[in-house]
């Protein structure tokens, strides 16, 4: 009975806030908003917008990001599945990324500035012998004018996502036999995987990076902290604007979260067209029977990306543990002069509010989504079938909608109701996100339990609550774990919608840190950036042992 409701509370998370909220940045953006004196539509708001300076060169690099980050992370993706899935290396690689889905986009972009800054890690570790250098060089790596750092950070952090949802797909093609297939007729590796395996796989795969795209084209808190500043991405003033102390700037603010929705929906426009065209150039080769045996130096290369991306983050995480107990550290020194834990005793009392927030919305949201998602799942046991498309498509609308085009609008819907800045909204405005990752990472492993153990039970005369609840609930209880761990990570990762809906008065370690980018105390930020980087951490160490501890007697149930 209670499984009817996982589906009306999903559908209404996942379409009210987002249908609100759109509403809410539409109306302001046509000059539509009595609290404010805007009684009558008008295109004022639209004009203002359009006579700001460099408008059109923030929104051409939110475009170029979210195609640039998507197009890249693709192919890096694609070329590594296809040319060393199947083989140890590929499990390996594998193993080394996946733990970087759990390190939040602040926290990576922070690690990705602490490497490479021009007093970075990197830096200092061929300085001077290498390089010459006694004092940084004067070049501007972090926040460079064309956007290329912040669309590094935003790589390295795809790339995981994107793998992960390419190794759920692939199960589904077969690849051994088909490679095997292709392999006799004389392909190679890799020509014969984008030719054979990929036609079948992208389709599974198209939802995931339409996600990447509306992300990259409206991120703020990686913008802020690596992308350009003059002008910055368009995202980054929409925030601005917002948290502007003169109120009448949310006009323009709406106005300009009209034009990131347009932004993010050319890129998503284009990105079909380059579907098309990657399609016909594919057929078209195949057409003429290449077959790319000599594919050896794209192999080693596609490695070489993969173990780079990887290898720069966990690089530049061991920057942000170095400098969180560092003492002197002097420019051209590989490691600090001395290690001290004052400047975390000097911090920790500013660190304990932010902290109780970002556990208490990330628990609590995290909880709710994983229920929704297991009465959910319980509804498609009792219908005989998953949702269709249409419904698919509803799970990603949080991740495809640019979250500044309906948060602004949120916003001033909790502010109408007299519900601003509270631990309710805040959590209801995590949950809208945590959600879809929490449903999406459960119904694989709901899917594949064997339903002969609840027929064995059902034929002993068990009840359907007590086998769901003796049975399949502690059988599933390592996927719910990992889930709750993905949500927990995902939550603490969120900055805009505790930026905007916390309206200042609630604060996260993310907001915090974020916050601190743009000042200049390394050891600060990298306090702040490392507990930020260590809560998933913890998150996903829980999700590992205590299923290893409740099932250590028991064979069957170990991984």
């Amino acid at each position: 009975m209670l499984s009817r409701l996982g589906p009306v509370f999903a559908i209404g998370l996942l379409t009210a806030p987002v249908a609100f909220g759109l509403a809410g940045t539409v109306l302001p953006a046509f000059g539509f908003l009595p609290a404010l004196g805007g009684m009558r539509f008008s295109l004022a708001p639209l004009a203002a917008l359009f006579a700001e300076p460099a408008i059109a060169a923030s929104a051409l690099m939110s475009l170029l990001t979210g195609l640039s980050t998507a197009l890249v992370s693709l192919i890096a993706v694609m070329l590594f599945t296809a040319a060393w899935s199947g083989t140890r290396a590929f499990a390996r690689v594998q193993h080394l990324i996946s733990p970087l889905l759990s390190v939040p986009h602040a926290a990576a972009a922070f690690a990705l500035a602490f490497l490479i800054a021009p007093s970075g890690l990197l830096i200092r570790m061929v300085s001077p012998e290498l390089t010459g250098w006694h004092r940084p060089p004067d070049l501007l790596i972090v926040h460079d004018p064309m956007g290329l750092t912040m669309m590094a950070g935003l790589i390295v952090k795809e790339i995981p996502f994107l793998l992960l949802m390419t190794l759920a797909a692939l199960p589904q093609v077969k690849p051994a036999r088909t490679r095997t297939l292709i392999a006799a007729m004389g392909y190679g590796r890799i020509a014969g995987f984008v030719f054979g395996l990929w036609p079948q796989i992208y389709p599974q795969i198209r939802l995931p990076v339409f996600a990447v795209i509306a992300f990259a084209t409206s991120v703020v808190d990686v913008a802020a902290i690596l992308g350009p500043t003059t002008p910055p991405p368009l995202a980054v003033r929409l925030v601005g604007w917002m948290n502007d102390p003169d109120l009448s700037m949310r006009f323009l603010a709406s106005a300009g979260a009209l034009l990131q929705l347009a932004v993010t929906a050319l890129a998503i426009g284009l990105w079909i067209g380059l579907e098309k065209l990657a399609a016909r150039l594919r057929d078209r080769c195949a057409g003429a029977g290449l077959r790319l045996r000599a594919d050896a130096p794209v192999r080693w290369a596609a490695l070489a990306v993969m173990l780079l991306s990887a290898l720069a983050i966990f690089a530049g995480l061991a920057a942000l543990a170095l400098w969180s107990v560092a003492g002197l550290w002097q420019f051209p020194d590989a490691l600090p002069a001395s290690f001290e834990l004052r400047n975390w005793l000097r911090v920790l009392p500013h660190l304990l509010e932010p902290l109780r927030t970002t556990l208490i919305v990330a628990l609590v949201s995290t909880a709710i989504a994983t229920l929704i998602a297991i009465l959910c799942l319980a509804r498609e046991d009792e219908m005989g079938h998953p949702p269709g498309r249409g419904a698919l498509a509803l799970i990603y609308l949080p991740l495809i909608v640019p979250q500044v085009a309906f948060l602004f609008g949120l916003q001033l819907l909790f502010i109408l109701i007299g519900s601003a800045a509270t631990l309710t909204a805040l959590i209801l405005a995590h949950l809208v996100f945590v959600l879809p990752y929490a449903y999406l990472c459960l119904k694989d492993p709901w899917r594949a339990f064997d339903k002969r153990y609840d027929q064995l039970a059902a034929g002993l005369g068990k009840p359907a609550w007590r086998r769901f609840l003796s049975i399949r609930l502690p059988m599933m209880t390592r996927p719910i774990l990992t889930v709750v761990a993905i949500g927990f990570s995902v939550s603490i990762g969120l900055y805009l919608p505790t930026v905007l809906i916390g309206a200042g008065r609630l604060t996260t370690i993310t907001s915090e840190a974020v916050a601190l980018a743009s000042g200049g105390n390394r050891r600060v930020i990298g306090i702040y950036a490392f507990l930020q980087m260590m809560l998933p951490i913890i998150g996903f160490a829980v999700a590992t042992l205590v299923p290893a501890l409740i099932f250590r007697r028991f064979r069957d149930m170990q991984v």
